[in-house]
């Protein structure tokens, strides 16, 4: 049973967020990136979009948004938010593909010090893309960007 969304009240102002988002399922990753985009500007952030075709080239531009993030000139990002929907078939294609995102992620996040939310789901069948996806009270969308500030906050803290 999918856990219901709660409205946390996060403070985001002059935080600086970009999601990335595959086009690849695009109706469901539409709908995840809209909920996390309104969630971060309801808190007063901004937000940078940025489309790659699918799951598998997320990692590459997450990783140069943390890279650059860090670079002279740049504004420091509070948070990247990777967004896609990887739907299981025939083969272990997308089970190899959820595994790599995964991975990659994570290092990303850890060599580079900026919170790397990731909600690129590996899902069984389109019935459960529709339930976290486009639902208002489940949306990932919604739920990543509320971790996303979450976490720019415990960054934030930990600075001073």
């Amino acid at each position: 049973m999918l856990k219901e969304i709660t409205k946390k009240k996060f403070g985001a102002r002059g935080g600086s967020f970009a999601i990335v988002a595959a086009t690849y399922n695009a109706h469901y990753v539409d709908a995840m990136q809209c909920a996390a985009k309104a969630e971060i500007l309801r808190a007063g952030g901004t937000v940078q979009i940025l489309r790659v075709p699918g799951a598998f080239e997320i990692p590459v531009v997450a990783a140069k948004l943390a890279r650059l993030s860090h670079a002279t000139g740049h504004s420091p990002l509070s948070a990247i938010i990777c967004l896609g929907v990887i739907l299981r078939g025939a083969t272990t294609h997308a089970q190899h593909i959820g595994e790599a995102v995964s991975n990659a992620l994570v290092q990303i996040q850890i060599q580079h010090e900026v919170p790397v939310i990731h909600e690129v789901l590996l899902l069984e069948n389109e019935r459960q893309a529709e339930e976290r996806c486009l639902s208002r009270t489940h949306n990932r969308g919604t739920e990543a960007a509320q971790t996303a500030l979450a976490m720019a906050r415990v960054m934030r803290v930990m600075v001073r």
